[in-house]
């Protein structure tokens, strides 16, 4: 969160909760669910994929995923310019580089909890103070296209 009136900005964060039948918690009373992590995007075109596992590892990073146009390369939070410099070093094109939250584990939502999440997340995205929001949910491809279509 980013803003030069915090008392307003919590004021309007508890109220997205209320509004959505959410609850908030202390600061920092679910940080314990996930990890900070270095997030690399490598463009597919053109990187061989055995490659660039062997030099991401290499250099320290925790596992790599394939997306359809990007791999991901996940590091820890204090390696991950020491692996975007590796990869480059190495003629690898890395687009971006972002320090994440991600979930140690998740958990599944269906039917009237998942719309409910969903409604929750797009009204705290799209308060303009919020500059992320990170989640530990799952919710199944076709449940989402049919919210999504609603």
């Amino acid at each position: 969160m980013v803003t030069d009136n915090k008392l307003r900005t919590a004021a309007e964060i508890r109220s997205i909760f209320t509004k959505q039948n959410g609850s908030l918690g202390e600061v920092g009373c679910v940080s314990w669910l996930f990890s900070r992590k270095g997030q690399l995007t490598v463009p597919r075109a053109g990187v061989d994929e055995d490659k660039l596992i062997s030099l991401a590892l290499d250099a320290g990073a925790e596992d790599v995923a394939s997306e359809t146009d990007n791999y991901l390369v996940y590091t820890r939070a204090e390696d991950m310019d020491k692996v975007r410099k590796a990869l480059e070093d190495n003629q690898i094109k890395v687009g971006s580089g972002t320090l994440s939250m991600l979930p140690k584990s998740s958990v599944k939502v269906e039917g009237k909890e998942a719309e409910q999440l969903l409604k929750l997340l797009d009204a705290l995205e799209d308060q303009e103070d919020v500059q992320s929001v990170y989640a530990n949910f799952e919710i199944s491809d076709e449940l989402l296209e049919k919210l999504e279509s609603q």
